[in-house]
């Protein structure tokens, strides 16, 4: 991160005086001065430049920092906490977050497990992020069959709780009925490349070997298709909005 980008996130965390970014005519207040009496968490702190990390570090250590382009120090009081993917030491010494920085920042380090370690985990998100995407979209979703239950729960999930949370936002939106239709498609691509024997055989029992996988382009025109039907393809009116949506 170099140039412009850099100096936008040291802008977002420390703040800048006036005038002192390209287009940026007022004064901005970081995110460190605004969460002073109160709590800042720090997400993919290993993607942080090194060459920010100084000024990091010493609001780390001593609380203390001036914005972009000011010489005035500035002092908060916020408890900080931080998270990412890699594990901080074996980030130490190479590319990413410094030894120092590791070294102040683990005060008190708590280690998550990743989904695929805690599959007794997966069916709870699953029906949680169904009723949340339901709500949101206004759908009926109100049950997963189980052999797509035993899909998810095999599945490795590299990227993690967010992976699966993305996962059931697109099944939801495709889902015409009650039933949850998770698309497949994707988790045998994700496989293609694994050795995970126990996914694979799921997602095979549950899309049958020489069923034509449809793009996600093909599900979309069979779903409007659908409600078109439905609706005697009427596309205005409250009634066919319910019959549509229920």
């Amino acid at each position: 991160m170099r140039g412009d980008s850099f100096g936008l996130l040291e802008s977002e965390l420390f703040g800048h005086e006036r005038g002192r970014l390209p287009g940026r005519s007022t004064r901005k207040i970081g995110r460190f001065e605004l969460a002073d009496r109160g709590t800042l968490f720090l997400d993919e702190v290993g993607d942080i430049p090194l060459e920010l990390q100084p000024k990091l570090l010493r609001v780390l250590q001593e609380q203390e920092f001036e914005r972009l382009g000011s010489n005035r120090t500035q002092r908060v009081g916020c408890a900080r906490g931080g998270g990412d993917e890699r594990r901080f030491v074996q980030a130490g010494g190479g590319e990413g977050v410094s030894q120092r920085s590791i070294l102040s920042a683990e005060c008190f380090p708590i280690q998550v497990p990743a989904l695929r370690e805690r599959r007794e985990d997966i069916p709870l998100l699953v029906r949680y992020f169904v009723q949340k995407f339901s709500r949101r979209q206004n759908k009926v979703v109100q049950y997963v069959p189980a052999d797509a239950m035993d899909a998810l729960v095999n599945y490795s999930w590299p990227g993690n709780v967010r992976e699966l949370e993305n996962l059931i936002e697109r099944a939801v939106l495709l889902s015409p009925g009650k039933e949850l239709r998770v698309p497949m498609s994707e988790l045998r691509a994700s496989m293609m490349n694994s050795d995970n024997s126990a996914a694979s055989a799921a997602i095979g029992a549950f899309v049958p070997a020489g069923t034509s996988i449809a793009t996600l382009e093909d599900a979309e025109r069979q779903h409007i298709l659908r409600a078109l039907r439905q609706t005697e393809w009427r596309i205005a009116g409250l009634r066919e909005r319910r019959r549509c949506w229920g």
